[in-house]
């Protein structure tokens, strides 16, 4: 930290003496009034952060320039992967293709359609028609067989409440039908387009909504042009409050396939409704929580599934409905060495998509599971897309890497040629960088991969600024991907280091569960270990190390910043949880017990409470500095976390290094937050990192 830094003066946090009993350990709980966000007090508290937050980070002279060159690298056109949806051309249904492209600033990427590839694009959803400033997003959308309507959700202020409209695809007018209180949900049209299935939760009380509890899932049909209350219940558990479910209707329309989900658990059970008999029962396929199942289609009574039963690197298994006892199960393509994320059907072949440490291969096999051929990438990254339906010929996909902005190309799948259909121009020369994989020892001996970008030829002397970011959580895979952020970060002089910690999905189910529950110290661990590695390697040192996280990976820096403070220069966790002992009291946090463990139990309390960041604080420690990042709509991980953090933080914090919270208004945890605050946020965070880093910019 540069020695001109001077000591702040913090905005006053009460001190309550709110105290709480855990299996007979006392635990104070001094800031609980910041809890509720809607309190003067509380309003008046964030008010007063903010203005010492945002005067500090106006003083600092590069902040501006920063913002300049985000605002100029990020002005170029994205384009989003195409989709062909309308499966003929009979009864006056129509083949269309649509895609997402933004100009370059637009707070939000528009919708467009076109009947054929090099037709003139039409828009069909203005999301920044909305709102003026942007915060209305698009959250979802569905089209309907016959390619005429389209069903699509919007959040307001980046929240998970969605509301759901339908428009004329041809006309871009919209109907009358208008669908509230979902969330976790997408819809999905029956065959006839009449309407869709959709899942919601019972309306909650106006004033508390963004921090209530979600609990009674219920999937119901829509029937176009009808109100919301006559939508037809489909399929509920009274007696399974925590039970979410996510209806799929069949490409070929038969079956309705029920994802019975609990929490954030990956493991799910499988129902299933035959939609050709209006009278049909829901049927319990799978109906035992021991593994992930993701459906991917069917022939007559055989469903395929992809699965991680008995194969945590997941593998494709085939269920005859007329015979679904587990013995008769058969294996199509067997687990390999590399985790096998997603499978579709495309030119009636499996299309696979697998992670190879942590980068992506393309397998295609036939119906039998016998190999065909690997898809030839561009390069080392990450590649999403190969979407499409059953008899298609022809798919997008986007392939990305820290260097490469993400570029969309058109696949033959009979052929297996790649032809580039989309590359973004983006102001900076990709040779002027070099990304290299290493693989380092964690605590315990389990070997970790990790990517390390920056500019070329830069010295490893100890003394580069360094970014060191994770999430290690919820079997989310960590891969290879282009940000203009991270690109100034690097232009900067900066580093930019990613390890792919446990807890995450990158290799396998076994992988993921090595970083929960008790054994969460596991991931602190690993990237603890990733930060001595650069700094043992000369790429930085502990003043020139920064960390970085946000949610799963708020509460990563959190806890690493709290057992390690002697290791980092700074920190910056956003939207964390860091409150390990009532995550599980605020809308769907009681979802992350399956992920965490729950306090209510003793031996996990024991867990959470020993990592827990807000209870691990400690009075006149030295700690880095820190820069915690929330929003006041965030109804995913409430910002009361963050709140009591740096209350706490700010309360016990020795030296003059600061603590502030950057509280960003009419914004959500993240998703759907328009360009404008996107680039508002990370000119502060490099601008914090300049000089609390001490950086010569």
């Amino acid at each position: 930290m540069p020695n001109s830094e001077k000591h702040l003066t913090y905005p006053p946090s009460r001190k309550s003496d709110r105290v709480d009993n855990y299996h007979g350990t006392v635990v104070a709980d001094p800031y609980r009034w910041l809890e509720d966000p809607d309190s003067e007090e509380t309003k008046a508290w964030i008010e007063a952060e903010n203005k010492i937050t945002f005067a500090y980070l106006s003083e600092i002279p590069v902040r501006e320039k920063i913002k300049q060159r985000l605002t100029k690298l990020w002005d170029y056109e994205k384009y989003g992967i195409p989709f062909k949806e309308g499966k003929s051309l009979q009864d006056g249904a129509t083949e269309r293709y649509f895609y997402f492209k933004n100009d370059g600033l637009q707070n939000q990427s528009v919708l467009y359609t076109l009947k054929t590839l090099d037709a003139e694009p039409k828009v069909l959803l203005d999301p920044n028609k909305l709102s003026a400033d942007g915060t209305v997003a698009l959250s979802g959308l569905s089209i309907s067989d016959d390619s005429k309507l389209l069903a699509y959700g919007l959040s307001t202020s980046g929240s998970d409440w969605q509301e759901w409209k339908v428009r004329d695809i041809e006309t871009g007018k919209d109907l009358q039908d208008h669908l509230k209180w979902i969330k976790f949900s997408g819809a999905s049209w029956t065959n006839d387009n009449h309407g869709f299935f959709y899942s919601r939760y019972d309306e909650p009380n106006a004033k508390t909504q963004l921090e209530d509890i979600n609990y009674y899932q219920k999937l119901f049909y829509h029937r176009l042009g009808t109100p919301q209350s006559e939508d037809i219940l489909i399929y509920h558990r009274p007696d399974q409050k925590e039970w979410g479910f996510s209806g799929g209707v069949t490409e070929d329309g038969s079956y309705l396939i029920i994802s019975v989900w609990l929490g954030t658990d990956s493991k799910n059970l499988v129902f299933y409704k035959d939609l050709t008999n209006p009278n049909s029962e829901v049927v319990e396929l799978i109906n035992q929580f021991e593994a992930d199942y993701s459906f991917i289609d069917r022939d007559d009574s055989i469903f395929y599934f992809r699965t991680d039963l008995d194969a945590p690197r997941g593998r494709v298994i085939a269920i005859d409905t007329k015979n679904s006892t587990k013995e008769n199960w058969r294996e199509i393509i067997p687990q390999a060495a590399a985790t096998l994320e997603s499978v579709n059907i495309l030119n009636n072949q499996f299309v696979a998509d697998y992670l190879q440490d942590a980068r992506s291969q393309i397998k295609i096999f036939d119906l039998k599971g016998t190999f065909v051929r690997e898809v030839e990438l561009p390069g080392l990254g990450s590649v999403s897309g190969f979407g499409g339906k059953r008899s298609d010929t022809e798919t997008f996909y986007s392939f990305t890497s820290f260097t490469t902005p993400g570029t969309i190309y058109r696949y033959d799948i009979v052929t297996g040629k790649s032809e580039l259909f989309r590359q973004p121009k983006v102001d900076f020369n990709p040779d002027d960088y070099e990304t290299t994989q290493i693989f380092y020892r964690s605590k315990d001996g389990t070997q970790m991969p990790m990517f390390i970008t920056h500019k070329k030829g830069i010295k490893l002397d100890g003394n580069n600024p360094t970014y060191l970011y994770s999430y290690g959580g919820f079997n989310i895979s960590m891969t290879p991907t282009f940000s203009v952020s991270m690109l100034v970060w690097m232009e900067m002089g900066g580093v930019y280091a990613m390890p792919n910690i446990r807890g995450g999905g990158e290799y396998g189910e076994e992988w993921h569960q090595a970083g929960m529950k008790e054994k969460k110290q596991n991931v602190f661990d690993d990237f603890i270990a990733a930060g001595e590695w650069l700094i043992a390697h000369k790429y930085t040192k502990p003043a020139k190390l920064a960390i970085a996280g946000g949610s799963n990976g708020g509460l990563l820096v959190g806890a690493c910043m709290t057992q390690r403070p002697d290791l980092f220069g700074a920190t910056l966790p956003a939207v964390g949880v860091m409150d390990m002992l009532r995550f599980h009291k605020f809308t769907i946090g009681w979802a992350w017990t399956s992920e965490y463990g729950s306090p209510d139990n003793p031996e996990e309390f024991k867990a959470l409470y020993a990592y827990s960041p807000l209870h691990n604080l400690k009075l006149s420690k030295a700690y880095p500095a820190t820069m915690i990042t929330t929003a006041d709509h965030d109804d995913r991980v409430v910002p009361a976390h963050s709140f009591k953090f740096a209350a706490a933080l700010q309360a016990v914090q020795a030296g003059d290094a600061p603590v502030l919270i950057r509280i960003e208004t009419k914004a959500g945890h993240g998703a759907g937050k328009p360009t404008t605050k996107i680039i508002e946020e990370a000119a502060d965070k490099w601008a914090f990192l300049v000089r609390t880093l001490d950086m010569k910019v």
